[in-house]
């Protein structure tokens, strides 16, 4: 296994630099040296980190963890899961991933702390040059306001140092300093999400169905609203459960409400036995956004590419943002391939600008009905309805665990798989 680089440098050069070494920008710097090129994989804070996330991953982020070479297998520490448990309006339902031949019919749980440092250290084992404690402060440009590297401060010592490469991708999440540095804003005309969730000591932790709890309450005054989101309780395997829930920002309530403290009233109303209480509690209440539908545009733009949350590629259905961080790193890594293969610097910024344009051919379409569905379910009785009406049929409800997660055979299929891809391909590609 490489070690990271320690010594600090002034300056250093590379084909490409990627900033961030969250799933995202390790799969791009992964799938990058792979390919033979000279990467940087800058990261700010040093592994073993902790992210906020459910830790369950789905049949997509399962199948690029396949793609990256990582070994999945229970004895490396992964726990499988066979599909999801949906409980609502009174009903209980638990419905298998589907046998699809573009993914795999399992999901996995993992910690996120440990989750990406196995990322990050693949991507090293690839041929990397990984940075821990690398801030990225800024972008060089030159004079036609294209990014060349980036200013950074190295180590604890806080070395200033510079990166030079004619292409950089940023993978830096969220906030997405560099993205904003090169005036790239998010837009407020698509969806944003927040999760907060927490970890309990609990004799829930063994179980082989992510489980998701539709109903979520705004208690507030005289009448209980139904909240656009779901509450989430994930199996580690290791004695604990990951809880926490998701909330859309088309509710009057997302900003109102203390999101720490729904999450602590709705574990009160749990079970006793299954132990979701202040005692048991084993790390504090963590929360972060979800950036969703490709909130921040264009996502290529002067020699920058933006991949993961920077990019606003959490699927709008269902929060899910890993699959779509590594699908989007390894796109990246593929455009960027081919462009470094062209002869002169106008046919490879030509080649450069089909990487928007893939992202959209390959999401738009779904991501547009995303942000139809977060509309509809911001209204309290069209949720009320759903959750109590949906439950009740188990066919509709496989049609829209395809739906929600994004699981179908991009040709062929079943019949669902074919309506969901027809409707995909109708829908505005934005």
């Amino acid at each position: 296994m490489a070690e990271p680089l320690t010594k600090p440098a002034s300056e250093q050069h590379a084909d490409v630099i990627v900033v961030g070494a969250g799933p995202g920008g390790s799969a791009t710097a992964y799938h990058l040296a792979r390919s033979g090129l000279d990467v940087l994989l800058l990261e700010k804070t040093a592994f073993p980190r902790e992210k906020v996330c459910g830790d369950g991953l789905t049949p997509r982020a399962t199948k690029q963890l396949v793609s990256m070479g990582i070994d999945i297998s229970e004895e490396a520490g992964w726990l499988r899961n066979k599909g999801l448990r949906i409980i609502g309006g009174g009903h209980r339902l638990q419905l298998d991933w589907p046998e699809l031949a573009a993914y795999p019919n399992y999901g996995l749980v993992r910690k996120r702390d440990d989750f990406d440092e196995q990322l990050a250290r693949q991507a090293q084992k690839a041929g990397a040059r990984m940075y821990e404690r690398c801030n990225v402060q800024e972008p060089i440009l030159d004079r036609t306001g294209r990014i060349t590297g980036v200013h950074a401060k190295l180590g604890e010592e806080r070395t200033p140092t510079t990166f030079h490469a004619p292409l950089v991708v940023a993978a830096d999440g969220n906030s997405t300093r560099l993205s904003l540095k090169m005036g790239l804003h998010r837009r407020e005309d698509r969806p944003m999400g927040v999760a907060v969730r927490t970890y309990f000591t609990s004799p829930r932790h063994d179980d082989d169905y992510l489980e998701s709890w539709l109903e979520l309450w705004d208690k507030r005054g005289s009448e209980n609203k139904l909240l656009p989101g779901y509450g989430w309780v994930f199996g580690m395997g290791d004695g604990t459960s990951n809880v926490g829930l998701g909330i859309l920002n088309s509710s009057k309530a997302y900003k109102e409400l203390d999101w720490r403290e729904v999450l602590k009233a709705w574990c009160a109303s749990m079970p006793e036995e299954w132990g979701f209480t202040p005692e048991n509690m084993t790390m504090p209440i963590r929360g972060a956004a979800l950036p969703m539908a490709f909130n921040r545009q264009p996502h290529y733009t002067r020699g920058l590419l933006l991949v993961g949350d920077a990019g606003g590629l959490v699927n709008p259905f269902n929060g899910e943002g890993i699959a779509y961080a590594m699908e989007s790193g390894q796109i990246a890594a593929e455009v960027i391939v081919q462009a470094q293969s062209r002869q002169t610097p106008a046919q490879r910024e030509l080649a450069m600008q089909r990487y928007p344009k893939v992202l959209k051919d390959t999401y738009g379409g779904y991501y547009t009905m995303g942000r139809v569905f977060v509309k509809l379910i911001g209204n309290p009785k069209i949720m009320k309805l759903a959750t109590e009406r949906g439950l009740t049929h188990p066919m509709l409800m496989r049609f829209t665990l395809k739906m929600l997660a994004n699981l179908t055979d991009p040709s062929g299929g079943d019949a669902m798989d074919r309506v969901i891809n027809g409707l995909t391909k109708l829908a505005p590609k934005a």
